[in-house]
């Protein structure tokens, strides 16, 4: 018990209100389960378990001091009154380039843009076709008046039709072996650099970088496996397959939460990030206390002292002209960790210790500061 924190509280409780809203739009939209497929159940319950996993972290996550401000200030500066209009007019630009595009890995590596690139549509595409189907959402039904074609029903009401053998037939009744052919290619470009690339080598995990891509590919030819099996095979080993590939899709669904796959849905954020910047380069600047050049936005300087303070780290010099820490600029403080060094350098050989008026005093400032100089370096 002494475990439940207030944090955890609300994480738990915004967790099982949205597992509650998901089970009550399956019933309302499978028509009180009157659509709902029994054989489908394991996934099901493997979704409502990945609903209240992704909820309850997004919740920690959203009650961490920084990205709380992050969240808060983005939200304040999309919706300010003088900024609303442009960044309206800027925000589908951003969805298009963020998110349809990847342009910001594309910058990074045309490789690893094609993997992102590949595995996000192929994903994307496979989740709304299966997840609707899966709810009971969508489902097919022939007319009374015509055996050769299917109506499709959205949430009990019925919309289109097409032809069963009609190109529009072929395409939706395999979405998911499209799905498939952009997911495997992906999958094979980022585990071969992940098996050749030395820098990514040094960091990687098994469970964070290597087992979501066997898990995306496991499900991928699985579904293959299964498409070939009663198209080619006349259903040769068709409920070996369906178990495995089953088997497949809840082990995924539920390592949502706990693995890389949760960055799917912090991504969104990002979005707010790039409206903060803006605000931040428009802004007023925050200028070096000691050789009075803007550095940064000043917002943003003020919010970083603040989440520092809410972490329990204190970088404020007291007695000197600079205030704090953070409103020395980068090169400063290069500088003054220089001179600190050749100051201690002096001193150990019983030299007389040269000083320079104006420079920050790092060393009285990290003996003051209850975190060590890698710390401050990284706020």
């Amino acid at each position: 018990m002494r475990s439940l924190t207030p944090e955890v509280i609300r994480a738990g409780g915004s967790g099982a209100v949205a597992t509650l809203v998901m089970a009550g739009m399956i019933a309302i939209g499978s028509r009180n389960l009157a659509h709902f497929d029994a054989a489908l159940v394991g996934y099901t319950f493997a979704t409502l378990f990945a609903v209240f996993g992704i909820t309850y972290r997004y919740s920690m996550w959203l009650q961490r001091p920084p990205t709380r401000l992050y969240w808060r200030r983005g939200w304040q500066v999309f919706l300010s009154r003088d900024r609303l209009a442009g960044n309206l007019a800027a925000w589908p630009g951003r969805i298009v380039g963020v998110f349809a595009l990847n342009n910001f890995i594309f910058k990074r590596s045309t490789t690893r843009w094609a993997a992102h690139w590949l595995i996000m549509w192929g994903c994307l595409m496979a989740a709304a076709i299966t997840f609707p189907l899966v709810f009971g959402w969508i489902h097919f039904q022939t007319p009374a008046d015509d055996f050769e074609r299917y109506r499709v029903y959205v949430f009990g009401f019925p919309t289109f039709s097409f032809r069963i053998g009609s190109l529009l037939g072929g395409m939706i009744f395999h979405g998911l072996v499209w799905a498939s052919f952009l997911v495997i290619p992906g999958v094979m470009i980022a585990m071969r650099r992940r098996m050749r690339d030395h820098g990514a080598e040094a960091v990687q995990q098994f469970g964070e970088d290597f087992l979501p891509l066997i898990l995306l590919f496991a499900v991928s030819i699985t579904g293959l496996m299964l498409t070939a099996s009663y198209t080619w095979m006349r259903g040769y080993a068709y409920d070996f397959l369906a178990i495995v590939h089953a088997a497949c899709v809840i082990f995924t669904l539920l390592w949502l939460p706990f693995g890389k796959f949760f960055h799917i849905f912090q991504r969104p954020a990002q979005v707010g990030v790039s409206f903060y910047k803006d605000a931040g380069r428009t802004g007023e600047q925050a200028v070096c206390r000691n050789c009075s050049q803007p550095f940064a936005s000043r917002m943003h300087v003020e919010d970083l002292i603040r989440v520092e303070r809410e972490l329990g780290y204190s970088y404020d010099m007291p007695g000197d002209a600079a205030g704090h820490y953070q409103y020395v600029c980068p090169r400063c403080r290069r500088l003054s960790m220089a001179l600190a060094q050749g100051r201690l350098w002096q001193a150990g050989r019983g030299r007389e210790v040269t000083d320079r008026p104006g420079i920050v005093d790092v060393a009285a400032m990290m003996d003051a500061a209850a975190a060590p100089a890698a710390a401050i370096d990284r706020a």
